[in-house]
């Protein structure tokens, strides 16, 4: 199925690139967007420098007894194999 051309809609010259839709968003969109990040930025209630040490305290920790669990668990595995195939 092929389209008559002079169907087309033309392009102005005159027409304004600034505020013209580009894949869906407008450029008056985005700075909206923009604005409205920076507003909830401000609600955001950020936690202090005692909590944030104590919250990578635990996740350091729960690592490492998971890394030590896993590669126990790994060696045990791998010894059973090698004994089973030797």
């Amino acid at each position: 199925m092929t389209e008559n051309k002079a169907n087309l809609p033309r392009k102005r010259k005159s027409e304004k690139i600034v505020d013209k839709p580009v894949n869906g968003f407008k450029l008056s969109q985005v700075s909206e967007f923009t604005s409205e990040v920076k507003k909830e930025f401000g609600k955001i209630a950020w936690p202090n420098k005692k909590n944030t040490a104590a919250s990578a305290m635990v996740v350091i920790v729960f690592t490492t007894i998971m890394a030590l669990y896993l590669g126990s668990v790994d060696l045990v595995v791998g010894k059973l194999v090698s004994l089973i195939l030797n």
